[in-house]
């Protein structure tokens, strides 16, 4: 039982607006460590509402969310953010990276922000996951003036800074090329192989779902398979 990292105990969700929509209906799996966790469905099945609930970002449902053993539902905003930088990496469909900074100060913010370590071993930290990526030549440049791909590289070594338990991806692979999708894909295999990291992704990419450890399936808000 201590490998459980990510747990979901019937978890359900409406929208008001202004009718009543259920979105998610009784969704309950976990996830155990070092597992690479596909989440795939139709546009509309609920995936992405569930991401940002299992992220603690959304707080508006029912049931019970618990992180690390410890149950999230019901903290405050305050608590929930720390335990986000702390102990969740989030990669999405646009790397949000800032323009003006440079590719290694994106990605030591949010190491700076934790304040666990001083900025001279978070900057140490930094340049490491830059290295495992194979984008540490990169590390003075502007964010403006690296490629798609390496910027998307880059927003993963941003999401591994602070070593979280698990890293959540919402469609990581949305906007890229078929190439930077299998630097992606090879990137998160290793993660999962040689780290031991937990990754859970929600994709649309059926090549890319069928090549992780293991699907969970989304239709009309509930788990069809996982």
């Amino acid at each position: 039982m201590h490998d459980i990292i990510l747990e979901a105990k019937q978890i359900s969700k409406e929208f008001h607006d202004p009718v009543t929509v259920q979105v998610l209906t009784d969704i309950s799996f976990s996830v155990q460590k070092g597992e690479f966790v596909s989440v795939i469905g139709k546009s509309g099945s609920g995936k992405s509402t569930l991401l940002y609930i299992l992220s603690t970002m959304d707080t508006d449902y029912q049931g019970k969310l618990l992180l690390d053993q410890e149950l999230m539902t019901g903290r405050s905003d305050v608590e929930l953010a720390r335990v986000r930088n702390e102990k969740i990496g989030f990669v999405f469909q646009f790397h949000y990276l800032l323009n003006e900074f440079t590719v290694l100060e994106n990605v030591m913010l949010p190491g700076m922000k934790l304040a666990k370590y001083s900025a001279q071993e978070v900057e140490h930290r930094a340049m490491e996951r830059l290295g495992m990526l194979g984008i540490g030549h990169l590390a003075k440049n502007k964010a403006y003036k690296i490629s798609g791909g390496e910027k998307q590289r880059v927003a993963i070594a941003r999401a591994l800074i602070n070593d979280p338990l698990i890293l959540m991806g919402d469609e990581p692979t949305g906007n890229l090329d078929v190439r930077n999708s299998e630097i992606v894909f090879e990137i998160f295999k290793e993660l999962t192989e040689v780290h031991n990291q937990t990754l859970l992704i929600v994709t649309h990419d059926q090549s890319f779902a069928e090549r992780s450890g293991r699907i969970i399936e989304m239709e009309d808000g509930r788990i069809i398979r996982s």
